[in-house]
Parts: structure tokens; C-alpha cells; sequence
């Protein structure tokens, strides 16, 4: 426990999935936590359940994209922390579909919430960590933005867009004592499954997504993975023990990226 104590951090999409278990992981370690999210009251639950248990959080409504609501953002974690340390660039959204038949709307949403909403963050961010003496920004980005997948085209532009933002991030403010690192999760247990038909993923089946059966078929330690085990290295690049790395991916997939397929198992 305490492994951030003293610290304030951000968290952007802050009130489901990833973005939930970071804040109330971050929180748990130590850190005030500003949660923010455009679903409100999902948003000042997890505020609630943090601050029951003798943690502290707040919660503010933002959508990433406007960037006139940035300063405020900035100038309440500071009012009311009196520092920002961390930035936790969550909040994403996933438009699955062939690129042929992806709209031109629904690609230009996908890019200003994951890619406009990352770089917003980090850009009004920067200031107010170098006023701390450094931080560690985090990006959240996705094993789809290590490679590529059928009918994620589009999302997969977005998160190699992420890995490749954090490594110009680092190079720039390593002076700064900012350290800028991507995060990339395999298959986990969120709520966006259920959102995303399997015909988006260029299957016949129009069905929402398992993640436990799409786990099991393509995951070599055959399970889905779970938003605390993304909060779990989350939280370890924004400690000192990480404090040595900057500008690098931290995969966190069942093995998914090594190459392999699950192994039949001894008998």
C-alpha cells in the first residue's frame, strides 16, 4: 500500500472498464484522484466507492475533445490536490467495422476521442507536472496498435498513433522529468464488448463479442484478461520503481502479441 501516497493523477474515462479500476487503484496506492468522463453518474460512483473506503477523489465531467475545458481541468486537480503528478490518457472508444464500409464520421469520432482527447490531455498536462518537478503520463493505447486486425482498421490508426505520440512525449520532456509511457491491452473483460457485433470483425455472425470464448481461441494463457491487471501496470509505471523507463510499451495481452496460439494442455 502507498506506493503513490502523496501524489495527484488524472484519469480520463474514469467511470468504467480500465479507466474505473486505474482511478480506484491509483487511489487504493495513495494518490487524490481526479476522475473525469462524460457518463456522470458512473463517473461519481466510482468517486463514492473510493472516498467509502477512506480514499480521496472527485469527479469532473469532461469530454476529452474540447479543448476550452482543458484549464479547468488542470486548475481543479491543482485546487484541490495542490499538484498534478499523473496523467492516466484513458478515456477511448472502439468503432469496429471493414474500412470500406466504416463511415467518414464514424472514423473522424473515433479519432478525435483517441487521438485528439490523448494529445489534449498531454498537452495541458505537461505544465502542471513540470510545476511538481515531474510525472509520469500514461497513455492507454492497445495490442491493436502493435499490429493489425481485420474491421479494425480505423481503431487500430488510432492506437498506433498513442505508442508513437508517447515515444515523441518522452523524447521531449525527459529534461522535464516527465516520463510518457503506452499501455497495451489484449482481450479484457470491459463493457465495450458487449457494444461490438462479431460482423464488425469481418465474421458472418452478428452477435456481441465474448471476450471469454475470443480469450480462449486466441490467448496462450487461455483467459480473458481482467481491468485490474491493466490497472496493476498502470500503476506500476507511475511509481518510483518505473522511474527509469520512458518512451516504451508496456504489453499486457496473456501472450497474445508473443506469436503463439493456446497450446493443447497435458494430459
Amino acid at each position: 500500500m502507498g506506493q503513490v501516497s502523496g501524489k495527484a493523477a488524472i484519469v480520463t474515462g474514469g467511470a468504467s472498464g480500465i479507466g474505473e479500476a486505474c482511478a480506484e487503484t491509483l487511489a487504493r496506492e495513495g494518490a487524490a484522484v481526479l476522475v473525469t468522463d462524460v457518463d456522470d453518474t458512473l463517473g461519481k460512483g466510482v468517486v463514492e466507492r473510493i472516498t467509502k473506503v477512506g480514499g480521496k477523489a472527485r469527479y469532473l465531467h469532461l469530454d476529452v475533445r474540447d479543448e476550452a475545458a482543458w484549464p479547468g481541468v488542470i486548475a481543479e486537480a491543482e485546487k484541490n490536490f495542490g499538484r498534478l503528478d499523473i496523467m492516466v490518457a484513458n478515456a477511448g472508444i472502439g468503432i469496429m467495422a471493414p474500412i470500406e464500409t466504416m463511415t467518414l464520421a464514424d472514423w473522424q469520432r473515433q479519432q478525435a476521442i483517441n487521438l485528439d482527447g490523448v494529445f489534449l490531455s498531454i498537452k495541458h498536462a505537461i505544465p502542471a507536472l513540470r510545476r511538481s518537478g515531474g510525472g509520469s503520463i500514461v497513455l492507454m493505447s492497445s495490442i491493436a496498435g502493435l499490429r493489425g486486425a481485420p474491421g479494425l482498421a480505423a481503431y487500430s490508426a488510432t492506437k498506433g498513433g498513442v505508442r508513437l505520440l508517447a515515444k515523441s512525449v518522452a523524447l521531449e520532456h525527459a529534461a522535464d522529468n516527465i516520463r510518457c509511457n503506452s499501455v497495451h491491452p489484449g482481450i479484457i473483460a470491459t463493457p465495450i464488448w458487449g457494444k461490438i457485433p462479431t460482423g464488425a470483425m469481418g465474421n458472418m455472425r452478428n452477435a456481441p463479442i465474448d471476450p471469454v470464448e475470443r480469450s480462449a481461441a486466441i490467448t496462450p494463457l487461455v483467459r480473458v484478461g481482467e481491468a485490474q491487471d491493466i490497472a496493476n501496470g498502470v500503476l506500476f509505471l507511475c511509481t518510483e520503481t518505473a522511474n527509469y523507463m520512458t518512451g516504451q510499451e508496456l504489453v499486457i495481452d496473456g501472450g497474445i502479441t508473443a506469436g503463439g496460439r493456446p497450446q493443447p494442455r497435458p494430459q
